[in-house]
């Protein structure tokens, strides 16, 4: 062998050995310095209240937490951020039904995989969608929602978070069941601009995920949430009725939100966020928090469960989309 060559092995040998212990030290030491939770949608939404109580908790069992909004084309944007990040534990994404199955579904061409580019760490809470309408709009239930709307053809239209997202597959399932399908689809970089253009009456209806920053628009009579989309009624509002109670059978469509790393990311830090995150869970004041805020709280998830949970949603939401007419 060439002594150049012989220097060359010794050198690549003695960098393997020095870059595996640093590696191990590295993970040992996680978190060394904030991590950044990419929220792929905007301020104001569900995803990003979630992500945000999420990050004020966890700071005390983990480390500090640098929320960063990253809204547009239904969370996809953000969503392949974090696909594309480096797996070292310092930027997580905090995903949801939208970006881990639907977008992938719907798309023809998405630019990350679900189940092959994300590594499950733990699903926090979930949550329903709902149909809400201005407060000017003349009806008080869905029943009387869907007679307004087939009495006034082409008249009405809906916000929702994005094209491709469950707020919008709400809307177009509630057009496919109702047989109402003059309604118009608004979609917007996320739910708060949205609720925005609600509250003011840029648009008449929307079908966003249940905050609680809706319900206090609801009970202040700002705007009139008339169903939830959840099988059974919100802990959080119980006086709201499910749109199956209203009238509509099989209007289901419930968020999941959770966090997610890019795969890659050594096990030892997904173990330890979920870790942290499960102490969180077990409090009551943020389980309370969460429920005021129109969420249910999931308080036995881990890795595990969470990749068992998000394959089984992308098993279970072709066959809605099809029948809601938004895939062949």
């Amino acid at each position: 062998m060439k002594r150049r060559d012989l220097l060359a092995l010794t050198v690549a040998s003695a960098s393997a050995h020095v870059l595996a212990p640093l590696s191990v030290f590295a993970q040992a030491n996680y978190p060394d310095h904030p991590i950044k939770l990419i929220v792929p949608f905007s301020a104001g939404g569900v995803v990003d209240a979630v992500g945000r109580l999420w990050a004020e908790k966890i700071r005390t069992h983990l480390t500090t937490i640098v929320v960063e909004n990253q809204g547009g084309a239904g969370g996809v944007i953000g969503a392949q951020e974090v696909a594309r990040a480096t797996p070292d534990g310092y930027t997580l994404l905090l995903g949801n039904t939208s970006t881990q199955v639907l977008n992938p579904v719907v798309m023809a061409k998405p630019p990350y995989d679900a189940l092959k580019d994300f590594m499950p760490i733990t699903i926090i809470a979930i949550t329903a969608t709902c149909i809400v309408v201005n407060a000017a709009v003349p009806v008080k239930t869905l029943k009387e929602l869907i007679a307004y709307a087939k009495a006034n053809p082409n008249k009405l239209s809906y916000g929702s978070a994005g094209a491709g997202t469950l707020t919008n597959l709400t809307g177009e399932m509630f057009k496919h069941l109702t047989g109402i399908s003059d309604i118009v689809h608004v979609p917007y970089k996320g739910a708060g601009p949205g609720i925005t253009d609600l509250v003011s009456g840029h648009i008449p209806m929307m079908t966003p995920n249940v905050t609680g920053q809706l319900l206090e628009l609801h009970n202040a009579g700002k705007v009139r949430i008339l169903a939830v989309t959840s099988p059974t009624r919100l802990k959080g509002a119980p006086e709201i009725p499910t749109a199956i109670e209203a009238g509509v059978p099989g209007m289901i469509a419930q968020l999941f939100n959770g966090l997610f790393a890019p795969v890659g990311t050594p096990k030892p830090i997904i173990d330890k966020i979920a870790s942290a995150t499960n102490t969180v869970m077990q409090d009551k004041d943020f389980q309370a928090t969460l429920i005021k805020s129109g969420f249910e709280p999931v308080l036995d998830s881990n890795p595990d469960k969470a990749r068992a949970f998000v394959a089984e949603e992308v098993e279970r939401w072709p066959p809605v989309l099809k029948s809601a007419g938004m895939i062949k």
